[in-house]
């Protein structure tokens, strides 16, 4: 088990300071439970920014205790009792698996989640207007995106008869994703060819099967642990020179050729800001879970140049931003 302290994301260490949040004594610690590894510091940052924007200092007002799983499912359950066990005041959940542990550990203290998919149909909340009970959260809902992801690296790709999919069979949310891709693969005449990873060894083995066959694009799926192999997926797509597209931008900055999801940033941000209003009073039931309104195509043009391929006029006009 891996703690730590949340470091300030404006530089300095996390302190409590109880004479801070006089009107909830009882919230001094915040439990982050996080399905993967740790995350970027601009996404502790846009985290932290939220927190301020609801009048919540990270440097004065709580102490952040981050318990990591390092893309091991199977520990959440475990984490989520040590947290409850600690008697944090509120669990941030990042992602489905981890907002799942959470909500099975305690139906007392309040869980503020972040999650790509549906919520409601997971068990996490009754509803979006009304979650009810002690969880709410942000929902971005990129786990159903993966069919416009093939579609989009279709378009790059016309001639490619084969598209490779990356997916963590460990995510509740797995089964779902692939049936999701199998019917749009279906109405594009597509074959194709699902990889199952849920360790770094096992990644690089599904690489090397792309290698091996002759596959014309990869879709990476939308999962936490995913996400945590971010530079490790972009190296060996450019090793094995095979076009992939991302669910996220994030990827595309840190190299690879083609994303199209909602900003993890803002969602981090979101997060932060409905972590803040709980801390100050407000029911997790009742408010509303919040989705993401804007979806974003950003595009690579660099490393488009070293795969030997060129973006179609329209897949740039209809980019939200050009890597150069």
């Amino acid at each position: 088990m891996r703690r730590r302290d949340f470091l300030a994301v404006l530089g300095g260490s996390a302190v409590l300071c109880p004479c801070s949040l006089r009107a909830q004594q009882t919230v001094r610690e915040v439990g982050f439970l996080h399905q993967g590894s740790p995350e970027p510091a601009s996404l502790l940052q846009a985290f932290g920014k939220g927190l301020e924007d609801a009048g919540i200092s990270v440097e004065a007002d709580v102490r952040i205790e981050h318990q990591w799983a390092e893309g091991e499912y199977n520990r959440l359950p475990a984490l989520a009792k040590d947290l409850v066990d600690r008697k944090v005041g509120l669990i941030a959940a990042n992602y489905l698996p981890a907002a799942l542990a959470a909500k099975a550990a305690t139906r007392t203290i309040p869980i503020v989640f972040l999650s790509g998919s549906d919520p409601v149909a997971s068990g996490l909340v009754s509803s979006f207007n009304r979650p009810g009970g002690n969880v709410t959260g942000i929902a971005f809902m990129f786990t159903r995106l993966g069919p416009k992801n093939l579609e989009l690296i279709h378009e790059l790709r016309p001639n490619a008869n084969v598209v490779a999919v990356l997916m963590n069979p460990t995510n509740p949310n797995a089964a779902s994703q692939v049936d999701d891709l199998q019917a749009a693969a279906h109405s594009l005449g597509l074959e194709l060819a699902v990889l199952g990873a849920s360790t770094e060894k096992e990644v690089n083995e599904g690489f090397g099967r792309v290698a091996e066959r002759d596959i014309g694009a990869l879709v990476v799926t939308a999962d936490g642990f995913l996400i945590s192999r971010q530079d490790q997926l972009v190296a060996l797509a450019a090793r094995y020179s095979v076009p992939t597209i991302y669910p996220l931008s994030q990827y595309v900055i840190a190299g690879g050729l083609m994303s199209y999801g909602a900003s993890l940033s803002d969602a981090f941000r979101q997060t932060g800001r409905y972590v803040g209003r709980v801390l100050k009073g407000a029911a997790p039931g009742d408010l509303p879970v919040l989705q993401a309104a804007n979806f974003e195509l950003v595009v690579n043009l660099k490393t488009a140049k070293e795969l030997g391929l060129s973006f179609p006029q329209s897949l740039l006009l209809r980019a939200n931003e050009i890597v150069e």
